[in-house]
């Protein structure tokens, strides 16, 4: 299996102003090609670090790959990086030219001086062209190991490795220097609720030691927990399939979606299913278990109103909540949640009524 490192070049990605969202795509994409993401550094635009980091990346990693530092201005040096790590020179490359002026022309615009200096590509690499923007990559070999740079700009980099770089990292792993094979890694994300990251964890300990090339990763959040499943080489998709189904038997319900699917769209997926329709009546929530169902397309067929019922007044006016039942047990309590959810299904005649109330700040409403 091929190991790989991502090195995010720019300075702002230091300062804590943006982040660096293309090592999310390419740890994915790296990941479909039998490359998997070892290592990622960050560094700032300082040409001796990103030499220092190239150096180090090269002699840990198969494939490297580098996003940003290639624009038109005198803070994009990875060009002049990967050249001066390499021991190489840079060339002007004239089909890169040739391709910026055709791809500035169709925007109205004529290839500046500085603007040129993105055709300078390390000698012995090869061209990426960029479908979008008018920064080319390059893709080198060196020490054995791949080394490939992409532009910073996520929708340039995403499409660069798309049409140019991925298909060269699909060829046969002995065109690519060391590395024993491409192989195939396979991944999987499961979403779970209702259990702690500690029990996932316990409950799936036994898949680990009985599968060689399985890595389970954790990953909490006030939404639950999220469960990512890497089997490296895997043969074909069957192989984590019946992982999948595993997994499935050990966490039981509490394993509610896989991917990219959310708890609403399962939640409106089993209410169109079912042909059933809700009502909602929040409290302290403010309205936001309804704009989450509201985010899927066609909530409407399944969610009829949504109404917020702040104070106590609101809760007796428009849901019928006695004010007895708020004296004796309070706004929040398992009593009256019933009674809001009871009395917004009344008025507005669906088939379940759901509510929501608890404790917002120090005053306990």
């Amino acid at each position: 299996m091929r190991r790989g490192e991502i090195i995010a070049v720019g300075s702002e990605l230091l300062l804590g102003g943006r982040p660096d969202t293309n090592s999310l795509f390419l740890t994915e994409g790296l990941a479909a090609v039998g490359v998997e993401v070892r290592y990622k550094s960050v560094v700032g635009d300082e040409k001796a670090d990103i030499v220092a980091a190239l150096q180090v990346a090269a002699r840990r990693a198969d494939v490297v790959v580098l996003t940003g530092g290639l624009g038109p201005t005198t803070d994009d040096r990875t060009r002049e990086a990967v050249a001066h790590a390499i021991g190489r020179p840079l060339r002007r490359r004239a089909e890169a030219l040739e391709w910026m002026r055709r791809r500035l022309a169709a925007w109205g615009r004529r290839l500046t001086k500085a603007q040129g200096r993105q055709g300078l590509i390390p000698v012995g690499a090869e061209a990426l062209s960029n479908p979008i923007g008018s920064a080319p990559g390059f893709y080198l070999r060196w020490k054995g190991a791949v080394i490939a740079a992409l532009p910073g700009v996520p929708s340039e980099a995403e499409a660069m490795f798309s049409t140019a770089l991925a298909p060269r990292l699909q060829a046969p792993a002995a065109a690519h220097g060391r590395g024993v094979g491409s192989g195939r890694i396979d991944r999987r994300v499961l979403h779970t609720v209702g259990l702690f990251e500690s029990e996932l964890d316990q409950r799936l300990q036994r898949l680990v030691t009985g599968n060689r090339g399985l890595k389970i990763g954790f990953l909490p959040s006030p939404l639950g927990v999220t469960i990512s499943l890497t089997l490296c080489g895997a043969e074909s998709n069957k192989a984590m399939d019946k992982l999948v189904g595993r997994v499935r038997r050990l966490i039981g319900a509490s394993l509610y979606a896989e991917g990219a699917e959310t708890m609403e769209d399962v939640v409106g997926q089993a209410l169109s299913q079912r042909g059933l329709c809700l009502a909602l009546a929040e409290s302290c929530t403010g309205g936001l278990v309804g704009h989450r169902l509201t985010q899927v397309s066609g909530s409407s067929a399944y969610l009829d109103r949504v109404t917020v019922c702040y104070s106590n007044r609101a809760k007796t006016e428009w849901l019928g909540v006695s004010e007895r039942l708020l004296r004796e047990h309070g706004a929040v309590s398992a009593q009256v949640a019933a009674a809001m959810a009871k009395g917004i299904r009344i008025k507005s005649r669906v088939d379940i009524g759901l509510s929501v109330t608890g404790i917002a700040g120090p005053g306990g409403g």
